[in-house]
């Protein structure tokens, strides 16, 4: 005869989905309780009050592929934009190995001591192969990472071109929500999309080092057309007559370049930020363009532009994601695929069936 089972055993049983094969709780009565999810309301209160793990918790939303997180970090953003664009967002780009994160923590060492609040937005590249990234940065800027008024978020490109990360407009956004005052975007380094960075900065700042060889074979002539400012880093004692040559190449190289609509001329100035040596000098003269630009009209008129660059850019974002999520494009797009791949179709004539497709 079979014993009647108990209350707690029936709600044990409950618990385990009424598997046979799960085994049972080591205490029945113990009950599994739900991390609390914060609401959208909750989180914008947390962010307006300068709490950085919901900052950013509320970026991972943003960054997520999942619809449902993103969607709620849009619901964050939106209620956030009233208390944005108060900060400086300045962009700091360079080849690889000149310094980018040295020169970032040095100028906000500087920030800090004049009771400022730095934030830096730190694109690493994801690999190719595997999607993954290092996200090194905040070990490689152990000051700011770790004081209580300044804010280092590293993210992946995941793919994203540009030099920045699928949503780094968005991020520094709500950096800005809270409360931090001067936004660095740190690219990937320079390349021939880099250039998107300067969309969504005040200033555009070009880091470069001496002695590299032919100082301006190396870079694109698009990314030194929109420079605001130059520096030269690493320019310590025993590279200076290197770095003063530098110096003057791209002086002459600027020289030939058509005036900024701001009327601004762009400087060539020397640094080392491993020795804080010319860093807060950098830091002054980006203020003294801030103030002009803003003197002129042309910083608000900057900003204007950016937000129909962030417009279309979410457009572009948004057809790019319902084009991939389209039942019927993912059940063709293999085939297409082999298609291609055997030569049976072109690359211009499967592309035209999936829009088809995707239009209907």
């Amino acid at each position: 005869m079979n014993r009647p089972e108990s209350d707690k055993e029936n709600q044990s049983r409950q618990r385990d989905g009424n598997n046979n094969d799960s085994p049972g709780s080591v205490n029945p009565d113990y009950k599994v309780r739900k991390r609390d999810e914060k609401t959208v309301d909750h989180f914008v209160e947390a962010i307006l009050d300068g709490n950085r793990p919901s900052l950013s918790q509320a970026i991972t939303l943003l960054e997520s592929r999942k619809e449902l997180h993103r969607a709620k970090g849009e619901q964050i953003l939106e209620k956030c934009l009233p208390h944005t664009g108060d900060s400086i967002r300045i962009g700091i780009t360079g080849v690889p190995g000149v310094g980018k994160s040295t020169f970032i923590e040095s100028m906000g060492s500087i920030l800090l001591e004049k009771e400022m609040k730095p934030a830096v937005l730190a694109i690493d590249p994801s690999s190719s192969r595997t999607g993954g990234s290092i996200l090194a940065d905040k070990t490689r800027m152990r000051t700011l990472s770790s004081h209580p008024k300044a804010y280092v978020r590293p993210s992946p490109t995941s793919g994203s071109l540009g030099g920045v990360a699928r949503t780094t407009r968005e991020t520094l956004l709500l950096c800005e929500a809270a409360g931090f005052n001067v936004i660095f975007v740190e690219t990937v380094g320079v390349g021939q999309s880099e250039t998107l960075v300067h969309s969504m900065v005040d200033l555009f700042l070009l880091l470069l080092i001496p002695g590299a060889g032919d100082e301006l074979q190396g870079i694109k002539r698009g990314i030194v057309e929109m420079a605001d400012m130059v520096a030269i880093n690493k320019a310590e004692k025993a590279n200076r007559t290197d770095a003063e040559r530098a110096k003057r190449d791209y002086e002459n190289a600027l020289s030939l370049f058509p005036p900024q609509p701001s009327g601004w001329v762009p400087p060539v100035m020397l640094c080392s930020a491993l020795e804080n040596e010319g860093v807060e000098k950098i830091w002054e003269k980006a203020r003294s363009y801030i103030d002009q630009s803003r003197a002129g009209g042309w910083f608000s008129k900057r900003r204007e532009e950016q937000a129909i660059d962030w417009m279309n850019e979410v457009i572009e974002r948004e057809l790019q994601d319902r084009f991939q999520q389209h039942e019927k494009v993912k059940k063709q797009l293999p085939v297409l695929k082999d298609q291609v791949r055997k030569g049976e179709t072109s690359p211009f004539s499967a592309a035209d069936q999936l829009l088809e497709i995707f239009n209907k």
